[in-house]
Formats: structure tokens, C-alpha cells, sequence
């Protein structure tokens, strides 16, 4: 059953760039410069949206993580120096997270209508399909930001490819 449009938007598709092209060939140093005018490097990003995607994974499987009290707790400070080998584990955990919300998209009636508990306490309950539907559309909107940050370290394209109009 599932939802192939949101399958194939959790690796990108069409106006959705591909989130682990759009990092994995990215250098260490690259990934954490800040760009003048914006708050997070691309590091912070790619953190930032593993975060999230491990909270709803939690969700889904049944707990209550703690919602953070403001959102800056849930992106990570840049990593200072920044190391080849972290930069590394911090991609292969977003890519790690991307395969298991991949599946999500993928599964049966019953996984993806499987009731979710509210993430806050006075919050509605959801089901897997809003909840893989949501972080989906929150990993988009921050490789979308990547892509920009890229552009502005005149990094973009990816080395697999990516719009540059």
C-alpha cells in the first residue's frame, strides 16, 4: 500500500532535491562554514533534520520523546574543528534515518494508519502517514536551504546533479 509520492519525495523528486546528493560530497570544513546572513551551516541542517526524524521514529514507535522547550534546542552548535570522520557518521545517520522513513512510505494500510501519540501533551494524535508526510515536507524545506547554501559557496551543483537555473 503506502504512498509512493511521499516514497519518492523522501529521496527527492522533481522540484525536491535529493538530500543525501545534496551532502555527500561535501567536505568537513564546507559543511560547517556559515554563510553570512544565515543562522546554521549545512552541518547544523543535516543535524537538524536527523534530530527530528529520530524523535518521530520514537513516536511511531510508541514513546514520548521530550519536545523541546524552544526550537534551537533541537539544532546541534557548528562542531569546532569540524572532523572528516564526524561529518561522515553525521551523513550516514541522516541516510541511516532517510532509509527507515523510506520504508515507513512504503508500508502497509495498517502501519501507515497505526494511530501516533501527540508529541506535545495537549496535542492532537496523528497516524504514521501524517507523521512520515510531515517530516518529509520538513526535510524538503531544509534541503531546499542546503541547496541555497551551497549555491552561496559556490558548491552547487552536487556531484550526481541538481537544477542550477
Amino acid at each position: 500500500m503506502g504512498d509512493s509520492t511521499i516514497r519518492e519525495l523522501v529521496y527527492g523528486k522533481g522540484a525536491h532535491a535529493d538530500p543525501v546528493a545534496c551532502v555527500e560530497d561535501i567536505p568537513a570544513a564546507l559543511a560547517a562554514r556559515i554563510v553570512t546572513g544565515y543562522p546554521h551551516c549545512i552541518w547544523q541542517a543535516v543535524d537538524h533534520m536527523s534530530y527530528w526524524m529520530e524523535y518521530e521514529l520514537q513516536r511511531i514507535a510508541g514513546d514520548r520523546p521530550h519536545y523541546p522547550e524552544h526550537a534551537i534546542a533541537s539544532w546541534p552548535a557548528v562542531p569546532d574543528p569540524p572532523d572528516d570522520a564526524r561529518w561522515q557518521s553525521t551523513r550516514q545517520r541522516f541516510g541511516d534515518l532517510l532509509a527507515r522513513f523510506a520504508v515507513l512510505a512504503d508500508a502497509d494500510a495498517s502501519t501507515f494508519e497505526k494511530a501516533v501519540l501527540p508529541d506535545k501533551p495537549a496535542g492532537p494524535a496523528s497516524t504514521v502517514a501524517a507523521v512520515v508526510k510531515q517530516i518529509t515536507s520538513h526535510n524538503s524545506y531544509h534541503v531546499g536551504q542546503i541547496a541555497l547554501l551551497r549555491r552561496m559557496l559556490d558548491a552547487w551543483p552536487p556531484r550526481r546533479g541538481g537544477d542550477s537555473w
